[in-house]
């Protein structure tokens, strides 16, 4: 039987948990990503997101979306949307602000929602 030499020393240290053999784990993901936001955070992300998803989805009724070119018009469409109304624009790049581009991702449920906030990134990064 081998015994293992650690070049720490942790006679001192206190830890939670215990010590693991690096040897013998492996390591998979588990889960998903955790965003911790204060809870106005929250809302204001999820009323941003929900504003985003029914617009495209208001927008998809009025345009074809089965070509690229027909769901970069719907995309276009939005963005004039967003534009044209401040209060929405603000809250939208607000909630890119706070939770980033994976979190409205993963709150949207629309497939045109990648493009759309490529182009409001855009719009974040220069203010």
């Amino acid at each position: 039987m081998s015994q293992k030499y650690n070049k720490y020393d942790l006679s001192k240290a206190q830890f939670a948990g215990g010590f693991i053999d690096a040897d013998k784990v492996e390591a998979h993901r588990i889960g998903g990503d955790i965003y911790n936001y204060a809870p106005e955070q929250k809302q204001n992300l999820a009323d941003a997101a929900a504003e985003i998803q029914a617009l495209l989805q208001q927008l998809e009724q009025s345009y074809p979306t089965s070509t690229t070119l027909e769901k970069q018009v719907v995309v276009t469409e939005a963005l004039k949307c967003i534009e044209n109304n401040p209060s929405l624009k603000a809250r939208v790049i607000g909630a890119l602000k706070v939770g980033g581009i994976e979190a409205i991702k993963e709150l949207v449920d629309n497939p045109l929602i990648n493009i759309l906030l490529a182009a409001v990134d855009a719009w974040q990064e220069a203010e």
